[in-house]
């Protein structure tokens, strides 16, 4: 870049500045995430693309906002592989502890065969899910992890090649979800997903109980649950 092509820039003269033009300036000017952030979105009126790298670990305060919550919540990467959750959430969903890591993925487990013993309503989650998850990776910058997962799904479920053809786009949102327990029943959950600051792609799913019924239901779980483990 030119000293003359960057006065310009200064003077707002130079036209809109490719990303390209952008990332330059902000290694030039040795800029934090969150300045090369303010960067873009003075520039371009939107965040810079996400950097390809590995989603940051999960760190300890993180867990402790996880296990202080007394309703199911987990902690996902954008190709919605989850790597934290709390002791509600092992007593609704699973253990996630005890599955291999491979496994424990949003997108494997509503469209594997046997899910539909536990979602009674199924197919708005996949297609939701789904909806969502290529909004969360065109956000994060496509990857070789989240090409791996579709070409897998792919091959595995014939509903899920027919949902990925339909393109559609959605971001989270606030959704209702059904789970069934047998030693519970229906349990009614809100869903809500919030980003974690400085995590590089990390989103926290909480499900909150819908009526009474469900959250004694869910306490019900974690009482039982813990009972077992003692």
């Amino acid at each position: 870049m030119s000293v003359t092509w960057y006065t310009w820039l200064e003077q707002g003269r130079g036209g809109v500045p490719s990303d390209d033009v952008l990332e330059r300036l902000a290694r030039a000017l040795e800029l934090d995430d969150t300045n090369r952030e303010m960067l873009f979105l003075l520039a371009h009126a939107r965040p810079p693309p996400r950097r390809h790298t590995p989603p940051a670990q999960v760190t300890p305060s993180l867990q402790r906002v996880l296990d202080n919550l007394h309703v199911p919540a987990l902690v996902k990467t954008p190709t919605f592989q989850i790597v934290a959750w709390n002791r509600a959430a092992v007593a609704v969903i699973g253990d996630y502890a005890a599955i291999p890591e491979h496994d424990r993925n949003m997108l494997r487990r509503v469209f594997h065969p046997e899910s539909a013993a536990f979602l009674p309503h199924g197919d708005d989650m996949r297609r939701t899910c789904l909806a969502a998850f290529r909004v969360d990776i065109e956000r994060a910058g496509a990857s070789e992890e989240a090409a791996a997962l579709v070409d897998e799904l792919m091959a595995a479920s014939e509903e899920f090649r027919r949902l990925w053809a339909e393109n559609e786009l959605s971001t989270h949102g606030v959704k209702v979800r059904r789970i069934v327990r047998p030693d519970v029943g229906e349990l009614v959950f809100e869903t809500s997903v919030f980003s974690v600051d400085d995590s590089d792609g990390l989103s926290m799913l909480v499900l909150s109980p819908a009526d009474d019924a469900s959250a004694r239901g869910v306490e019900q779980l974690i009482r039982a649950n813990t009972a077992g483990a003692s």
